[in-house]
């Protein structure tokens, strides 16, 4: 009887193979997979945000008519809520997404999707266990960087970790979520697409560079297919929540401590009769800002995106962070009712030529510390680690340049 089951279950998954795997088909499904999901990120996602942003707001407005003036009301409402609530407004946009991470690995779909890049992997001089890693590295970096000690070639495994970088983690999520819906609010889940798509592309365009620079000494390799199961949503939920429940202890601490110090970067000196714009520009941020400002200049970047980007070497979220203590304030005529205050202000501050430069400069450039560190630690040199950094933020000023150029002749 187990016999007779066990071919059943074989004979299904065949027959959902022939089509999921199909060399026709299976890169459009894999394609509308990946839209649908996009779409329920913002679609699903954008009635909570709106919720949770509105209650952040009034929490900010409440808290204000509660304290007296002065420094500490300031770093209450324009550091902390400020700071820690445009984060948190991404919340369920995060949780959507990784349920469907999860769904799809838990089904046994996730592994079609490496059957499926295999042949591509090969030609761009990768082992097919490559694709895991890069799979992983969508939702972090790190653990896909610890997951190429799977591959069993050198040269692959060198090319994976210098390309996975490239891959869009859930930390920079937030901030496409946030450009996106601001500048984009028409097709936001083709634009998501678009964006994760370009860091698949430049990887693919490196690959190519790095094959012939680094010594193949790779062995084929052809990918095990575990059957379909019927998901398992206690293992989703519980995966999910695992995630969901990082980023709320992110939040509660690197950027809490993060919005706090932005804050009192963004406060001090203080200038006597300055607005409070001209007060951020006259502080220690303000002075760090323009102290990067000539390379970043030719992207159209102010000085306080400039300090997101630099805060971003951090942690992603925290040029969320950033960018919602140093725009706090600035949502007067907001065009769209659905826009968050951050979305409002930055709409009213960034064109949007600037704003797609901004977000291609996210997705491309210097990984996080903690990504540095795994480069280094699994390479066993700091030279590997140094030559992604200055690959990654070379590559990001050119594409991000392109970017905008591109854009500004659209418009």
């Amino acid at each position: 009887m187990q016999h007779t089951e066990r071919n059943i279950d074989q004979t299904v998954t065949d027959k959902i193979d022939a089509i999921v795997t199909n060399k026709w088909f299976g890169y459009p499904i894999f394609l509308i997979i990946l839209y649908l999901i996009f779409t329920a990120t913002f679609t699903l996602g954008g009635y909570p945000m709106n919720w949770i942003d509105w209650l952040v707001t009034k929490f900010g407005e409440l808290v204000a008519s509660l304290m007296s003036d002065g420094w500490l009301k300031d770093l209450v409402v324009d550091g902390i809520i400020a700071g820690v609530g445009s984060v948190l407004v991404f919340l369920p946009n995060i949780l959507i997404l990784y349920f469907f991470i999860s769904l799809m690995e838990d089904s046994g779909y996730m592994a079609r999707t490496g059957f499926i890049m295999d042949n591509l992997m090969h030609r761009l001089g990768l082992h097919g266990n490559s694709f895991m890693p890069f799979v992983m590295g969508f939702g972090c970096n790190v653990p896909a960087i610890m997951a190429t000690r799977s591959i069993d070639s050198r040269k692959s495994r060198m090319m994976t970790i210098a390309l996975i970088p490239f891959m869009s983690c859930s930390g920079r999520l937030p901030v496409f979520v946030l450009l996106v819906g601001a500048f984009f609010p028409r097709n936001p889940a083709l634009v998501l697409m678009g964006i994760y798509f370009l860091g698949v592309l430049v990887a693919i365009l490196s690959a190519l560079v790095l094959k012939y620079l680094i010594p193949d000494d790779g062995t084929p390799h052809v990918p095990e297919l575990p059957p379909y199961r019927i998901p398992n949503f206690k293992t989703i939920g519980k995966s999910t929540w695992d995630n969901v429940h990082e980023y709320l202890k992110k939040i509660a601490t690197t950027m809490l401590l993060a919005s706090v110090i932005i804050w009192a970067l963004g406060y001090f000196p203080r200038g006597e009769g300055l607005t409070r714009a001209e007060q951020q520009e006259q502080s220690l941020l303000g002075h760090v800002g323009k102290a990067v400002a000539p390379a970043l200049d030719p992207l159209g970047f102010d000085w306080r995106m400039d300090v997101g980007l630099i805060t971003g070497v951090a942690a992603k979220e925290l040029i969320v962070s950033s960018l919602g203590v140093m725009y706090a304030g600035e949502e007067e005529g907001a065009a769209d009712e659905n826009d968050t205050a951050l979305q409002s202000a930055l709409k009213n501050s960034v064109p949007m030529p600037v704003a797609v430069a901004f977000m291609i400069f996210v997705l491309l450039y210097f990984p996080c510390i903690a990504t540095f560190v795994a480069i280094r630690r699994e390479t066993g040199r700091w030279r590997w680690a140094w030559a992604v950094c200055a690959y990654t933020m070379a590559v990001a000023w050119v594409v991000a340049w392109i970017g905008k150029v591109v854009c500004q002749a659209l418009l």
